[in-house]
């Protein structure tokens, strides 16, 4: 049974006068012991040893335990402290210090104006529960710490650190106004879960340098940077946790590698996950909406796996830029105010059965020769512009992709290169296929129907190259200009009204089956020929050429030369 101190300032039977008198007597015993406080400030640095339980004897707030200056608490041993008030304002000192053994904070609350609230230092373990921690934070270097149920509230640095090798878990906490971090893990382990953070000028919770960090049904918010970031190389999870009105909602860079599931990034004022830097990590079921700027971006060698996730409200839904990388199957993305996937800039993107509703622009492709996207088992559904378009030098394979309404289906220009297979466009109100300027345009197995406009068209001095294609309804099924070239092979246009092919003659029709006219551009008229007149010429009975001349038509030794040029049927123009 522990023995058992009263300590009163006013003193009375068997009272000790000060808090420290009582330490040193219990110290002397050696035995554990029980110090229960009477209301009042003390002024005084404790060292407690030993097996100790430091208590107000009238509850929290009762007592209040301050220094100026130094350190308030240093625990040696088993020691325990409940219902206390701990303040100091000294910068180079820790106001409660876990030195060895164990410490445990209950319902107390620690006042650090400048500096460190709490540290449990190496090989210790630190406990706190019900408590707060004001203005300083909470620091566990190489040590074990609990935490339970409290709040940390304006902090001057981070609220809480785990670094060297700490193992630390937070659970059903509060942290909030902190000038840097909430929760900053480096070198060690931590978990925080079921815990709010909000108001942080930095990062509301980080990983770096190897950490390891899993953050569980927790609510971030109104953070001025990210939401949640993982850097040099950490590791961890995110579950069922949802951050709003962050700068960026998860950012992931420099080999940090978390896996994020069942989360939520609302109202992210510029990204919603954000994966750069040669960052990766792994999205499963989440949802990004009404982000700023882009919902999720991998730019500079990051490489995001994205699973299962929708993309809802915002203006860009998911853009691979400046050598990005990424994977993105079964993804909704609806409803933002401009392109749903964009691809530019030696980035690389593979998407897989996603689903695209109710946006401006669908895919963009834009970069040199290294800028490539694959898209198999897509639907670009009321597409106001263009369900695809690339450009530049880009290169882009559709595979089982469908283009329902909009204005256009899938278009290359610049010198990309666009190849679809198994694909289909209806009821557009411009064009199906096209390509433009040099694009090149081969496309295998497609359907267009009900183009008010055309189905596949060349301008410029584009290449199409359509196999198996199958036109319906449209105005016309497929129209080449300028100088654009290429070949229609086993294609077929139904319909009772229109154009099957209009074309300039650098188009090869092979096996094309229809019952619609096919007409060849009228060719421009040729220019008027030249007309040389030589009129009594004294040396020659003609006229006199020192070149070849063409297309001419001669007359001599007339007065009057009337021409008159008539078509190939011998019509006047």
């Amino acid at each position: 049974m522990a023995a058992r101190y009263l300590v009163s300032p006013r003193g009375g039977r068997r009272a000790y006068p000060d808090i420290t008198s009582a330490l040193r007597a219990a110290e002397a015993r050696g035995r554990a012991a029980l110090i229960e406080i009477a209301p009042g400030h003390y002024e005084e640095a404790l060292t407690v040893r030993g097996e100790i339980r430091l208590a107000a004897a009238e509850g929290p707030g009762s007592v209040l335990v301050s220094r100026p200056r130094g350190a308030v608490l240093d625990a040696f041993g088993a020691v325990s402290v409940h219902g206390l008030t701990l303040a100091g304002r000294d910068a180079a000192v820790d106001i409660v210090g876990c030195h060895t053994g164990t410490l445990t904070l209950d319902r107390t609350e620690i006042r650090a104006h400048d500096g460190v609230a709490v540290h449990g230092r190496p090989h210790t373990s630190v406990t706190l529960r019900d408590s707060v921690v004001l203005y300083g934070r909470t620091v566990f270097t190489g040590s074990a710490g609990l935490i339970e149920r409290c709040r940390f509230t304006d902090a001057a640095n981070n609220a809480i650190a785990a670094i060297e090798g700490a193992r630390v878990t937070v659970r059903g906490s509060r942290i909030e106004g902190s000038r840097i971090h909430g929760l900053r893990v480096c070198d060690a382990q931590a978990e925080i879960v079921g815990c709010e953070v909000t108001g942080t000028g930095q990062a509301a919770v980080v990983a770096d340098t190897r950490g390891e960090l899993a953050v569980t049904e927790c609510a971030i918010s109104a953070t001025h940077a990210e939401g949640i970031l993982f850097i040099e190389q950490s590791r961890g999870s995110v579950d069922r946790t949802t951050v709003t009105d962050a700068l960026h909602g998860i950012v992931t860079k420099s080999g940090a590698g978390p896996v994020v599931r069942g989360s939520v990034f609302a109202d992210c004022r510029d990204t919603g996950i954000n994966v750069q830097d040669a960052g990766l990590g792994t999205f499963e079921n989440c949802r990004v909406t009404h982000a700023r700027n882009v919902a999720v971006f991998s730019t500079k060698g990051g490489a995001p796996e994205v699973r299962d996730c929708l993309v809802s409200g915002g203006n860009v839904g998911i853009a691979v830029t400046e050598g990005g990388r990424g994977r993105f199957a079964r993804i909704g993305v609806e409803d933002l105010a401009g392109t749903a996937l964009r691809v530019y800039d030696e980035a690389s993107a593979a998407f897989e059965d996603v689903r695209v509703e109710r946006c401006p622009a669908g895919l963009e492709a834009r970069g040199n020769g290294g800028t490539t996207a694959e898209v198999t088992g897509a639907v670009f559904r009321d597409i106001s512009l263009g369900a695809v378009a690339i450009d530049g030098q880009s290169r882009v394979t559709l595979r089982n992709v469908t283009a329902e309404r909009g204005v256009m289906g899938f278009a290359v220009s610049g010198e990309a290169m666009l190849q679809v297979t198994d694909s289909e466009v209806a009821g557009v109100s411009g064009g199906g296929f096209a390509a433009l300027g040099s694009g090149r345009l081969v496309a295998r197995n497609i359907t267009v129907t009900g183009s008010e406009g055309l189905g596949a068209f060349g301008t410029g001095s584009a290449y199409v190259d359509i196999t198996d294609g199958t036109f319906t309804d449209c105005a016309v099924a497929a129209s080449f200009d300028e100088k654009a070239a290429g070949r229609l092979v086993d294609c077929v246009v139904n319909g009772t009204s229109g154009v099957a092919v209009r074309h300039n003659g650098l188009v090869d029709l092979v096996s094309l089956r229809t019952s619609l006219p096919v007409v060849r551009h009228k060719e421009k008229p040729a220019a008027p020929p030249q007309i040389v007149q030589v009129l009594n010429n004294p040396v020659f009975n003609g006229p006199v050429f020192n070149g070849p001349v063409h297309d001419v038509q001669l007359a001599w030794n007339n007065g009057h030369v009337v021409q008159q040029q008539t078509e190939g049927d011998g019509t006047h123009p």
